[in-house]
């Protein structure tokens, strides 16, 4: 071992040894001491690491040949070119030889051996910065990272290394195999929008031209129905495997026994979200990920939506673009709450008639007679000679169930035990944007929005250890193999 090596840290763990040891610290509470502890056993931590990279830097080999990616030969090398590297333990500096031509960029080897990042902070800081921001705010991130390492870092610069976390989050997932589900498995694709406020620069353009017009009238509060913030859609997509379950109609309305039966339950959930990408392109990351699980197409694809013409456009083109058979099915909830609104325009408000009178409506939609209730909802207002306005909840309703009936095929859908609910990508809306992006007083630029919600999906499925390690090769190539002729021969810097 080099002279001298590791000194400071024996030196430090010295001292705090014999401070522990001392009679000065018999008087201490145990809360006292894991306080000393703490601040004292990072500074040896980030010593330990100082002389490490020392030990690195004294033992460094010069190489014989080093010729960049722009294939000059850096000829020249100069030793004891530092940098500054602020990680989990505190701030350490990297010392390494420099190897050098004239007129183009200093190439170090050493750096790459590290996997050291462009910017100062280490990985660790940037994962560590990666997980309190999906988790709250940044305000709270930096005082989580302050916490767990004594390190400050600023709020600005934890905005930028989450961003730096997430860039690696499609090619990710393009190289992600799916584990093998049982024969006669449903695959179950869903998609659906959640806004998010944004800074104004980041508004789609005909929002920003929406909000320019309107502006805000008052100063201290907002006009009746002026909307506090303009807000640009996130899009989302979840797939996810499922046995299916047989039912009945009475099994979902009220059940044999008095209870409902619970339908198919998501397993491998997997989920994405953009605010960059429209609804097509979110779809088409739905498909892929289909596409990951049934390449030969051999299982049943069920894609539940509630409603939007835009979505299921984008669905319909997307399975016709791969040649895909799909099973479109409206989410049942959304058709519920329009019958509702036709009760209401035959019912007083509370009377439990209303309540059978949907339940009976229910079970005929749900047994493949939606286009028979729509007609019989018109006849009813009609008959009774309601005035236009008294029944523009039935009108509602049964525009509705005409409109989407192709989509309404509950009776084949329940017999083949298929899902006819959008509750898992609801509740992804929820998890995903609505638990971390609605903060209140947020107000999101476009990189820094698409960074956390691409973090939160990878999260929630459970996969950040895996990207993580993938991100970590990902720098190592974009950094430093990019940089050398070598790495095309074959040379591993690593190595």
């Amino acid at each position: 071992m080099v002279a001298g090596a590791f000194d400071r840290s024996r030196e430090c763990f010295e001292e705090l040894v014999e401070g522990l040891a001392g009679s000065d610290s018999d008087g201490l509470t145990h809360a006292e001491l894991e306080d000393r502890l703490a601040v004292r056993g990072r500074e040896l931590l980030r010593l330990l690491l100082q002389d490490h990279v020392d030990l690195r830097a004294a033992r460094e080999v010069r190489r014989e040949r080093v010729v960049g990616a722009d294939e000059v030969v850096r000829s020249r090398v100069e030793v004891g070119h530092g940098r500054g590297l602020g990680t989990v333990f505190g701030a350490v500096t990297v010392t390494r030889m420099a190897y050098r031509a004239s007129g183009v960029a200093n190439l170090y080897p050493a750096d790459a051996v590290l996997n050291l990042p462009v910017e100062r902070h280490s990985h660790g800081l940037r994962r560590l910065a990666a997980v309190e921001s999906v988790r709250g705010s940044f305000d709270d991130a930096v005082a989580a990272i302050d916490r767990s390492c004594g390190v400050g870092v600023g709020k600005r610069q934890v905005q930028e290394l989450a961003v730096a976390a997430a860039v690696d989050v499609a090619a990710f997932y393009d190289t992600r195999s799916h584990r093998p589900v049982g024969d006669g498995w449903l695959l179950v694709l869903s998609f659906d929008g959640k806004g998010v406020v944004m800074i104004p620069s980041a508004l789609r353009d005909a929002t920003a031209k929406a909000a320019a017009r309107t502006g805000r009238r008052l100063t201290t509060r907002l006009s009746p129905g002026e909307k506090r913030g303009r807000k640009r859609m996130a899009e989302l997509a979840v797939v996810y495997d499922a046995a299916p379950v047989p039912r009945t109609p009475s099994e979902i309305i009220t059940g044999d026994d008095g209870r409902r039966r619970r339908g198919p339950v998501a397993q491998a959930r997997w989920l994405t979200a953009s605010v960059v990408d429209d609804i097509a392109p979110v779809v088409a990351a739905g498909f892929d990920e289909a596409c990951r699980r049934d390449p030969r197409q051999a299982r049943t694809w069920v894609v539940l939506v509630d409603g939007n013409r835009a979505q299921i456009d984008a669905v319909r083109a997307e399975a016709d673009r791969r040649q895909v058979k799909v099973h479109i099915v409206l989410d049942f909830v959304h058709v519920l709450e329009y019958v509702w609104k036709a009760a209401w325009a035959f019912f007083y408000t509370g009377d439990p008639a209303a309540e059978a009178w949907v339940g009976e409506q229910a079970v005929k939609i749900l047994s493949g007679k939606a286009g028979q209730v729509a007609a019989g909802i018109r006849r009813r207002a009609t008959r009774y000679g309601y005035s236009a306005r008294e029944r523009a909840g039935a009108d509602e309703c049964a525009d509705y169930l005409t409109r989407h009936q192709p989509y309404l095929d509950y009776h084949t859908a329940l017999a083949a035990g298929w899902p006819i609910a959008t509750g898992v990508i609801e509740g992804a809306c929820r998890h995903l944007v609505k638990d971390r992006m609605d903060i209140t007083g947020a107000r999101w630029g476009l990189d820094t929005a698409e960074a956390i919600l691409k973090l939160r999906a990878v999260s929630a499925n459970g996969d950040f250890n895996a990207y993580w390690a993938f991100h970590l090769q990902q720098e190592h190539q974009r950094i430093h193999q990019n940089r050398y002729q070598q790495q095309r021969e074959g040379y591993t810097l690593a190595g």
